[in-house]
This record gives structure tokens, sequence and C-alpha cells, in this order.
């Protein structure tokens, strides 16, 4: 699944600050990039992208 298709650029930034904040949190702070964030992304189920950024949107995950 390609996530660029499916969202738009301002849901996609919001899905890379969550993904950062919390799958890449104990990377050094150089290695946290728009790239790596993305190659987690496509990982991620569709079913899976789509609770995330529901929570992300609802809980305010990204104002931390």
């Amino acid at each position: 699944m390609n996530i660029f298709t499916k969202y738009s650029i301002d849901e996609i930034k919001l899905l890379r600050t969550v993904v950062k904040n919390v799958h890449l949190k104990h990377y050094p702070k150089d290695k946290k990039t728009d790239k790596e964030a993305d190659r987690i992304l496509e990982t991620i189920t569709p079913e899976t992208l789509e609770k995330l950024h529901k929570l992300a949107v609802d809980y305010g995950i990204t104002n931390l």
C-alpha cells in the first residue's frame, strides 16, 4: 500500500510526527528523518494506519 495515495500531505505529516515520537523515540536525532518514518509507515497495515491517524487527531498526540 502506498500511503501517499490515500492520505493528504497534512495527514502524512501528522503520521510522520507520531512515528517519530513513538516508534523512533530511541533513535539518534539525526536518524529521525521523514524517509525513515515513511519506511515504517509503509510497513503498517491500512487498518492500523487509520487507527493511528484517528488517535493522533482525537488525543492530540502531536501536541506533546
